[in-house]
């Protein structure tokens, strides 16, 4: 069976609890490329021992950020790029529909791609799952400067915000894979916790400053708009997850899923007052 033609692009720092996980699920794409902020762990080490193309990155303070980086100077061999994060992992599932979206010509912009949340080790059935454009164009989608270099909280990385569409193309559909890759992203409360609470500073200061790129689709933009300085807004995205999205279903871990989230949205609340 040929390769997908796609690039998967792993950014990664200090994943060697992960990156082996993740790497071993994409072995249907044409190329693969970790781009690694010098870990001082194994990580560089186990990349290739899976033959990834393991290019080392040292930001340098300012625009483009690592993502855009790796668009503008790496040498990737396809139109389309696949952003995969080491805490994520794409299921058989997902890349058999990602296989057959691309045996003919795209003319979309991109794709979004669903994460599925791997809480406490179990995989979440129900529940908010985080959406991402992260399979993409590179001709058409680039990562926009939002001027957050003074905000801390994501340093070398772009934050949490959709690339956006170049010139020219505005008018190109944006798609959705409907199979989700699973997203292992709690390891314990104490590094959950410390995470988001950076997270929720620069959160908070983006919407303070007005910084948000507009989302590429727009009742998401709409919706994102109103809520994020909304005293309501941790009601509903606890509401959301655990009763719309039948977080319920998932049981305690459901329960605290959606609590967390709601969490996360009262200490952005609370930076914003």
């Amino acid at each position: 069976m040929s390769d997908i033609p796609i690039s998967v692009l792993v950014t990664t720092k200090n994943e060697e609890d992960n990156i082996a996980r993740c790497l071993s699920a994409l072995r249907d794409f044409a190329q693969i490329i970790v781009i690694d902020s010098h870990s001082d762990d194994r990580t560089c080490d186990i990349s290739q021992e899976f033959n990834a193309e393991t290019i080392l990155y040292q930001w340098d303070g300012k625009y483009p950020k690592k993502r855009q980086w790796c668009l503008d100077t790496l040498d990737i061999h396809h139109d389309w790029v696949f952003w995969v994060d080491a805490d994520e992992v794409v299921t058989e599932a997902c890349v058999q529909e990602i296989r057959a979206l691309f045996q003919a010509q795209r003319s979309e912009a991109g794709f979004f791609v669903k994460g599925q949340y791997v809480w406490e080790g179990t995989v979440l059935r129900h529940g908010l799952c985080n959406n991402k454009l992260a399979l993409i164009n590179r001709k058409k989608i680039a990562f926009p400067i939002v001027d957050d270099l003074d905000i801390d909280g994501m340093g070398e990385i772009e934050g949490h915000y959709q690339p956006v569409r170049q010139a020219g193309f505005e008018g190109d559909v944006v798609g959705q894979v409907t199979v989700p890759l699973l997203h292992y992203a709690y390891e314990d409360d104490a590094g959950w916790s410390a995470r988001h609470e950076r997270y929720a500073h620069w959160e908070a200061e983006m919407t303070k400053r007005e910084l948000w790129p507009e989302d590429p689709v727009l009742w998401r933009q709409m919706v994102k708009k109103h809520l994020r300085t909304s005293v309501l807004r941790p009601y509903v995205v606890f509401l959301y997850s655990y009763i719309v999205k039948m977080g319920f279903l998932d049981g305690v871990k459901g329960y605290r899923f959606a609590l967390s989230r709601k969490h996360y949205c009262d200490a952005i609340y609370r930076k914003l007052r």
